[in-house]
């Protein structure tokens, strides 16, 4: 098996987060610096960094960074001011709860301060925090994921969300790769996830680099292989889970899921219990993000569509939590009926292991 180093798609260095670029990948690692709010909105917005976990972590550092330069002021007015940049943050992507659920943690901890230089430092180390439990839950979730996959057998993934996806390890991809670490024989099927190629550019980079067996498929070629046999199980991720067990997660999830029920294949989520939202009964009440249209009729900048022509771009879809087989957390495998069994997860975890409610 190929040992790599870790991936590490954040960094904190000189009063600066710093983000490996994945719009560039695989073709070239870049770094790009972000030490404001207007940066940190523009990397979510364009995908420099992407995947629930790892925008809510970098969330966490771009406002440390933000507060690190923003105007001394006594600390009512100096918070006000951070209060409402933390706000457009928290707007820049609707769909994933951990960024909204960050950047109320951060605000939390700056109000629970006596002075501007204290609330810069707690700031700073709440982000540091964030990054560390991260990985850790990421493990927890594949160790706990991995016996659910087959000793022998074809695993299909959608999207990313390996390390690049997270502070590191990954979620889904976490299970996979704790079930490889473990001995299992397993080869991964990866889908390009159009229109942003997450699983062709990142996911395929992510199991090549650590010496996964894999192969990269159509989007639409899913049921032939289903049909044929080769899948022996589905694990994705998420970006909100309502309270019923509903997933929101890139759009494709649930055309998945379906084709999954309809050959008898186990279908999992994998996901961090901050993903989970029980503010949000059900998938219905989630915001679906739309995106632009060019992302749809152009590819690498080239237009591939008739000029004139009309285009929905939905980000996200909704799996009904019927569809689901188990919900995968650092809290051990979630099983139906999921309102129960999500109540008993928060009610048992504490505040600071990064419980939404």
């Amino acid at each position: 098996m190929h040992q790599a180093g870790e991936l590490e798609p954040i960094r904190w260095q000189d009063e600066s987060l710093l983000l490996l670029d994945q719009t560039l990948l695989p073709a070239q690692e870049r770094w790009f610096p972000v030490v404001n709010v207007d940066e940190a909105i523009e990397a979510i917005r364009t995908m420099r960094v992407r995947g629930a976990p790892a925008i809510g972590v970098a969330a966490a550092y771009a406002l440390a960074a933000h507060a690190a330069r923003l105007p001394d002021a006594p600390l009512p007015r100096w918070l006000d001011t951070l209060s409402a940049e933390a706000a457009r943050l928290a707007a820049a992507r609707p769909t994933a709860v951990n960024l909204a659920w960050a950047v109320e943690r951060a605000l939390q901890t700056a109000r629970g301060t006596g002075s501007v230089g204290e609330a810069r430092e707690r700031l700073l180390a709440l982000a540091h925090r964030l990054r560390e439990q991260d990985i850790a839950t990421n493990r927890a979730i594949g160790a706990a994921g991995a016996g659910l996959l087959p000793e022998h057998g074809g695993v299909l993934t959608h999207c990313n969300t390996g390390a690049l996806a997270t502070a590191g390890y990954g979620t889904a991809l976490g299970v996979i790769r704790a079930a490889w670490e473990a001995g299992r024989d397993i080869s991964v099927f990866c889908t390009e996830t159009r229109p942003w190629l997450q699983g062709a550019r990142l996911t395929a980079y992510e199991l090549v680099r650590l010496g996964i067996p894999a192969r990269l498929l159509a989007d639409s070629a899913a049921g032939v292989l289903m049909a044929q046999s080769a899948v022996h199980a589905v694990v994705v991720g998420a970006d909100r889970i309502a309270a019923n067990g509903d997933t929101a997660n890139k759009v494709g999830t649930y055309t998945l899921a379906v084709l999954a029920h309809a050959h008898g294949i186990p279908f999992y989520v994998a996901a961090p219990m901050s993903t989970v939202d029980p503010a949000t009964p059900t998938g219905e009440a989630i915001v679906i993000e739309e995106r632009p249209a060019d992302e749809v009729t152009h590819v690498g900048g080239r237009r591939i569509a008739a000029e004139g022509i009309g285009v929905r771009n939905p980000a996200f879809d909704v799996t009904p939590a019927r569809l689901i087989s188990a919900i995968i957390t650092e809290r051990g495998v979630l099983r139906a009926p999921y309102p129960a069994a999500i109540a008993a997860a928060i009610a048992a975890a504490s505040p600071a292991q990064g419980v939404s409610a």
